[in-house]
């Protein structure tokens, strides 16, 4: 009992909250939906944490995870990225939308966040699309 107090005082610097700077990604508003809904949870500026984030291990988990997502791609940041980071990141994200996000752990406490076969041949499409035109 003493131990799982003592962790509740163990903290993450991983702000909920960071000021943006207007460099968020631009993409057609259905795929601006898209990631919002699946995606900006751990990959932007802005996360919404659940009431079990307040909570240790919970909470190191969740951080941990926005953590590493913002480190991948932040949306919110997008624009500050130089081209060929721009260009890593959506060279991989087709394969990522396969495969593995939103993660299976994620998933668990958030179904709306579920991509749809539609949804992820939307996202392919999208990212093929601006791939291309990055310069």
């Amino acid at each position: 009992m003493v131990t799982l107090i003592a962790m509740q005082f163990i903290t993450m610097d991983v702000p909920e909250h960071i000021k943006d700077t207007n460099r968020e990604i631009e993409a057609p508003k259905e795929i601006m939906s898209i990631l919002k809904r699946s995606c900006y949870d751990c990959h932007s500026n802005h996360v919404p944490l659940p009431w079990y984030d307040t909570i240790a291990p919970a909470r190191w988990f969740v951080k941990n995870h926005i953590k590493n997502g913002r480190n991948v791609v932040n949306f919110s940041k997008w624009q500050s990225y130089n081209p060929e980071k721009q260009h890593n990141v959506i060279k991989k994200l087709p394969k990522s939308v396969v495969i593995r996000m939103p993660m299976p752990s994620y998933l668990w406490l958030h179904p709306e966040a579920t991509l749809t076969q539609k949804e992820k041949k939307l996202l392919k499409e999208w990212a093929i699309n601006l791939k291309e035109n990055i310069k």
